[in-house]
């Protein structure tokens, strides 16, 4: 196995500071490229810069698989810009209000509502948030334990879904990476077989209701709720979002998300299951499968469009315009992409994976390579603030050594997943952290303080979970982090129950 020693690391170590410094991925991963191209070609900066481009930025793009996935990916942001922009998302979340008339149901229809609108991550807590915030208020629910349920449905749902931007992103990833390896699987069936190993995010999702229906809070997040209750609130009004038109329309109607949504399925699986979905996903070609789910993803934005037309929200020239917005809106994950791609070229050229597999082998057990993933994704993710950022540095490294020693692939896979997303969960600069806090009108700073223990507890279970999924490559390892989660809830509740009796 080729390598050029430590030197090969230098682009990936050098992309972590900059990530990290200067809160950029972007720059990060260009300036990472842009250092490995020196050391492959000379110090020259002028020639280095026009390699990069041309062997790695125009070589990544034009390349066909990679070029489906960028155009789906702007698909997607179209639709996804609709929803939010038109109201028909809040007022799908609207229905749940109607049905509030005590403390768990609120909390829990904050939470149905989140789970719901798994389609708009960085949307959810700008929609539920002030939507909920209200009657949050009305019941003396303190306004973090509000940030925290929005927060807990917005990214670690949408990771769990294949078919919009967090799976597919991940996909082209691992695609990237498989191509590299010969690996004959697509990255669609990977992914899907990679989710019930996303130990965090679905702990985190199934958390809520627990702690709810458990009444089990605790550390901070229990003393603002006693606040709460004294009459003492944590909000920040300066953040506290009100609801606008832009948020939700008095002519929206929850058929705007639910239609939209159920043309892309039914379109997505009529040109799909003729060619073998879901049962043999190998005799699907990759930009068939994207092929498939652009046009769905069409269809959705078109009649969403023709909706909002119907119901007056927006003309078919206003609405096509909002569309066009909304794909440009993709362009920095666009970017980010396919500066991870041409990352990962850049490491295969150096040797980058090789050399950590030599200097590993025979000192490292393979068992432990989902834990380090996990560990390492979460130090990435709460430094930069960015879980796709996080996926776009680890993939190439972890894939390759996991393929290299034969560790479980799904594992690792769905380790590095979720390492992104705790550390999102955890960090004070998240984007998801900001609008939750935002969304719930609490301050930034509180929302942290609260949540950090409650995504600390979720990470010891996924760390439990992710060592014995490691050795054995199951995925009722998931059930193991469960349970110790269930019983420490339960533990907490019944001590909560006899400190207030």
């Amino acid at each position: 196995m080729e390598n050029y020693g430590f030197i090969s690391v230098v682009p990936v170590i050098v992309t972590l500071i900059i990530a990290v410094w200067s809160r950029n991925v972007i720059l990060g991963l260009f300036i990472g490229v842009l250092l490995g191209v020196l050391i492959l070609h000379g110090i020259n900066p002028f020639t280095g810069v026009s390699i990069v481009i041309e062997k790695y930025l125009i070589s990544q793009v034009t390349k066909s698989s990679n070029a489906g996935i960028l155009i789906l990916m702007a698909f997607i942001g179209g639709l996804v810009g609709l929803m939010e922009k038109s109201g028909g998302a809040a007022a799908f979340a609207g229905m749940v209000v109607k049905y509030i008339s005590s403390k768990i149901k609120a909390k829990l229809g904050a939470w149905a509502s989140g789970s719901l609108l798994f389609f708009t991550d960085s949307g959810t807590p700008l929609i539920v948030g002030p939507l909920f915030r209200p009657i949050m208020d009305g019941l003396k629910i303190s306004r973090v334990k509000l940030a925290w349920i929005i927060d807990s449905t917005a990214s670690p749902v949408a990771v769990l879904i294949p078919f919009i931007g967090w799976g597919l992103y991940s996909q082209g990833l691992i695609a990237e990476e498989y191509s590299a390896l010969g690996v004959t699987e697509d990255a669609f069936t990977t992914y899907i077989k990679a989710i019930p190993f996303q130990f965090y995010s679905l702990i985190a999702v199934i958390m809520v209701p627990l702690l709810i229906m458990f009444k089990a809070d605790f550390g901070p997040m229990k003393q603002a709720e006693i606040n709460c209750q004294n009459g003492i609130k944590l909000e920040d009004k300066h953040q506290t979002v009100e609801i606008k038109d832009s948020t939700i329309n008095k002519n929206a109607k929850p058929i705007m998300v639910w239609l939209p949504l159920s043309i892309m399925m039914v379109v997505l699986f009529a040109m799909l299951i003729p060619k073998g979905f879901p049962y043999d996903m190998s005799k699907i070609p990759s930009n068939a499968f994207r092929s498939s789910l652009s046009t769905a993803y069409i269809f959705a934005a078109l009649s969403l469009i023709i909706l909002m037309a119907k119901f007056g929200i927006k003309s078919l020239a206003d609405g096509f315009s909002l569309y066009l917005k909304s794909m440009g809106n993709m362009f920095s994950i666009l970017i980010i992409l396919i500066l991870a791609w041409s990352l990962g070229a850049v490491g295969k050229d150096l040797g980058t994976a090789n050399y950590i597999v030599a200097l590993a082998e025979g000192n490292f057990p393979y068992y432990l390579i989902p834990l380090v993933a996990f560990l390492v994704g979460g130090i990435i993710s709460f430094a930069t603030g960015s879980s796709w950022g996080t996926y776009a540095i680890l993939m190439p490294l972890i894939i390759p050594m996991a393929h290299q020693f034969g560790a479980p692939m799904y594992v690792c896979i769905g380790a590095v997943l979720s390492g992104g997303l705790f550390g999102d969960h955890c960090s004070p600069i998240s984007d998801t952290t900001i609008l939750s806090a935002t969304g719930a009108g609490c301050s930034q700073i509180d929302h942290v303080k609260t949540q950090l223990p409650y995504a600390l507890f979720n990470g010891c279970c996924s760390i439990i979970a992710f060592i014995i999924a490691g050795y054995t490559g199951s995925f009722w390892s998931l059930s193991v982090g469960v349970a110790l989660m269930f019983t420490g809830l339960l533990i907490i509740g019944i001590s909560n129950k006899k400190s207030i009796t």
